[in-house]
């Protein structure tokens, strides 16, 4: 596995591997994760990776960390 990237967006911690032909990215953030597995032949250039760390698709993993939050402090009670 190879580390591409890894960078700091707020308090959200990505980092970026190719592996078995695929792009892996993982975010973190406190005890939660998020990771999701692209086809390497579906990212063109690896200036392309940057498009998952910002815009609508960070937004969106932002907002999926909110919900994953409330749903572990709910069950923690």
């Amino acid at each position: 596995m190879r580390v591409v990237k890894e960078v700091t967006l707020g308090e959200i911690r990505v980092s970026i591997f190719s592996w078995n032909s695929k792009y892996i990215f993982k975010y973190e953030l406190g005890p939660m994760e998020q990771t999701f597995k692209v086809s390497e032949t579906e990212i063109f250039e690896e200036s392309d990776l940057d498009g998952f760390l910002e815009g609508e698709f960070l937004e969106e993993v932002q907002q999926r960390f909110k919900e994953m939050g409330a749903s572990l402090l709910r069950k923690l009670g």
